[in-house]
């Protein structure tokens, strides 16, 4: 197939879209830590796309898309982008590898949700090397690259295992390594700037339109579905998160907020395949779940310290299951539980069971490593400091 102008124009403003989701990453969490961490913060979400890009570009993307090996992980043939050029089926074989290039910045960039305001910088670039090369390379491969998942049949049209269930539960295995912050429940650690916050949810609502709706790789009536189901789960999640918040107290932004994210990651798996009237009970279950996972983090003295597992984790989990019970042929040719087909269901709880667990322990035995041989954390003196001034030695005041 010839390359389509359009198609590779459309593709490019996507990819574009989702790079400026890591920095809103950034935003949406540094507005959630203490102002003595803002800095650090943002910046890791920066590092995090700097790191992946080099690891992508050296071996993450032949990982992940490079001939099947055994249904785990793809061969070397693409390493150093060697055979990646400008030719290619509707788009260049080069933009395509942009495109899933944003997608693991991203995913990397989500998990500092679980050592915010405690991490040292370099055995989180250390980390970050090895987890994407060890984590999210074979998840990407099982489910976009040929890997086993893909060929059982599971549904993952955007991300819901590769990206979101893999960053939200890598998030809780790193947080349960590193520890809790220091004075964690002793002391208020309140956020010190929501509309920071908000406009990093801003961002990131704009950016998933270029993640759910290019990732039909054509602009297409396969693209304009996803981006209006994208838009109809975000409104349904902000809805319902803030509807529960406020039955408990007020309606928090930030609570509306969450939810608007909560509905996009659980749409993400599901974009490609249901229509708008699920987007809005995928959405609405999101919501109300994510909340619901959120006071438990709470109940339980849990630092998953901005709740990516909440969040990212358990909203792409029911995103997965969500696939598996709302898909209809007309819109991604597969039917889901619901129009008559049950088996697509347990494939997709299969699936995303498998991906839960390896994503959580693989991470978790990472962690211990990195931690053994480098030490993860800051010093009780750092970390008093805040990490602007001891890892970065800059300051909003400076």
């Amino acid at each position: 197939m010839a390359i389509d102008s359009g198609d590779t124009a459309f593709i490019l403003i996507c990819t574009a879209m989702v790079m400026l989701m890591t920095p809103g990453v950034g935003l949406f969490y540094g507005g959630m830590v203490r102002r003595k961490n803002l800095i650090s913060m943002i910046a890791l979400a920066f590092i995090a796309f700097a790191v992946v890009t080099l690891q992508w570009v050296v071996a993450g993307y032949s990982l992940a898309f490079g001939p099947d090996i055994g249904g785990f992980i793809g061969g070397l043939d693409y390493i150093g982008l060697a055979g990646v050029g400008m030719d290619g089926e509707g788009i260049p074989d080069l933009l395509f590898m942009a495109f899933q290039l944003v997608f693991a910045g991203l995913t990397l960039a989500i998990m500092t949700s679980g050592v915010a305001e405690r991490i040292k910088l370099s055995s989180f670039i250390i980390f970050g090397i090895l987890w994407t090369t060890l984590v999210y390379d074979p998840l990407a491969h099982w489910a976009w690259g040929g890997g086993w998942a893909a060929s059982l049949g599971a549904l993952d049209f955007a991300g819901g295992t590769v990206v979101h269930i893999s960053s939200g539960f890598g998030a809780l295995a790193l947080a349960l390594v590193i520890g809790k912050r220091a004075g964690f429940g002793q002391y208020s650690m309140e956020p010190h700037n929501i509309p920071m916050t908000l406009l990093g949810g801003a961002l990131l609502w704009f950016g998933w339109f270029g993640f759910n709706a290019g990732s039909a790789l054509a602009a297409n009536g396969l693209a304009a579905s996803a981006f209006v189901v994208t838009n109809i789960a975000a409104a349904a999640g902000a809805i319902a998160w803030m509807g529960a918040s406020w039955i408990n107290g007020k309606p928090s932004s930030l609570g509306m907020i969450s939810g608007a994210i909560a509905g996009l990651v659980a749409i993400t798996p599901a974009a490609g395949f249901v229509n708008p009237l699920a987007a809005i009970i995928i959405g609405l279950v999101a919501g109300l779940l994510c909340y619901g996972a959120l006071l438990f983090r709470v109940r339980k003295g849990l630092d998953e310290s901005l709740d990516a597992w909440a969040i990212h984790g358990m909203g792409g989990l029911w995103g997965a299951l969500a696939t598996g019970i709302f898909a209809v042929a007309a819109v991604g040719g597969v039917d889901g539980l619901i129009a008559g087909n049950p088996g697509q269901f347990v494939i997709q709880a299969i699936d995303a069971i498998v991906a839960l667990a390896y994503a959580f322990g693989v991470t978790f035995v990472l962690a211990k490593i990195v931690d053994a041989l480098f030490g993860l954390r800051v010093t009780e003196e750092e970390e008093y400091v805040g990490l602007d001034i001891a890892q970065h030695g800059e300051s909003l005041s400076a």
